[in-house]
């Protein structure tokens, strides 16, 4: 049995002590953090409260996990990589033995090793980086991107084009958050952290950092969020006024425009949700 206790402290040593890599324990607690999170028996963040509204509350980030993984590069070199007809040149393989994981693997879909793909999970030709986690029954539509150490829930929808981005430094920082259920639109960009809570719908487009301001505007009074969208709300892109020392002009916002219906099936295209609004994206 591995003693995660003790692999976490020789993680940490290393990185707070560089000179350490070049002791034979550094590389192996290394290479077994990568091992295990491409089993799926680590991740880099973990639900911690699923029923909290706090986003804060809801996971717990790993922070010793991404350390690993940064300290992963400095240690090894590039080299060439053939997988079929395709050639690279990288530190990390692409993961492989797609059929005895049971996930549907479109050409020239990738995944880095490091990554976990849960069973069931259907990848059009997309990008996976190292750290991320993608659940079962979740669509990464063509062009998808999931950045490092981005958890993706099950049965989520990433639609063509979707930017998920990504993060290692500085460690302990959140990593983009997609939960279970939830519908992010085409060409939708979602960077820095910001969590995408349960069986939201989130429209073609909309662009959400940690600075974006999320106003929901489904009530008579307007609420403003920055850094997460609460559950089953559905979102489109938006624009409010903004005054700079050349006047004033129109900046990007995204607005919560209600709840996903309870009628509303979880695999529902962006249009079925939108629908009950009135609003085409």
């Amino acid at each position: 049995m591995i003693d995660i206790s003790r692999l976490r402290a020789t993680i940490e040593a290393a990185f707070a002590d560089r000179s350490l890599l070049a002791r034979a324990e550094s590389g192996a607690a290394i290479a077994t953090v990568l091992e295990l999170l491409d089993s799926g028996e680590l991740r880099v963040a973990t639900p911690a409260d699923e029923e909290s509204e706090d986003p804060a509350a809801r996971w717990q980030v790993h922070g010793w996990i991404q350390k690993a993984i940064v300290l992963y590069f400095p240690t090894h070199e590039c080299e060439k990589v053939s997988v079929g007809p395709f050639e690279y040149f990288d530190k990390l393989p692409v993961k492989r033995d797609h059929d005895r994981a049971g996930v549907r693997v479109v050409p020239p879909a990738t995944v880095r090793r490091g990554a976990f793909i849960e069973r069931g999970a259907v990848l059009m030709p997309s990008y996976v980086n190292v750290g991320a986690r993608v659940g079962g029954g979740t669509m990464v539509d063509t062009w998808a991107t999931v950045g490092s150490c981005a958890q993706v829930g099950r049965d989520v929808h990433l639609s063509g084009g979707v930017g998920l981005g990504g993060v290692l430094e500085p460690p302990g920082t959140r990593p983009v958050i997609v939960e279970d259920g939830a519908f992010i639109g085409s060409r939708a960009v979602i960077v820095e952290g910001v969590m995408v809570m349960k069986e939201a719908v989130i429209g073609a487009g909309v662009v959400l950092t940690a600075s974006t301001t999320i106003i929901d505007v489904s009530e008579n009074t307007p609420r403003t969020l920055r850094g997460y969208v609460p559950r089953r709300s559905v979102v489109i892109p938006g624009a409010i006024p903004k005054r700079f020392p050349a006047g004033e002009y129109l900046v990007p916002c995204a607005l919560i425009i209600g709840q996903r219906k309870a009628s509303t099936d979880r695999k529902t295209s962006l249009n079925e949700a939108l629908r009950d609004f009135s609003v085409s994206v």
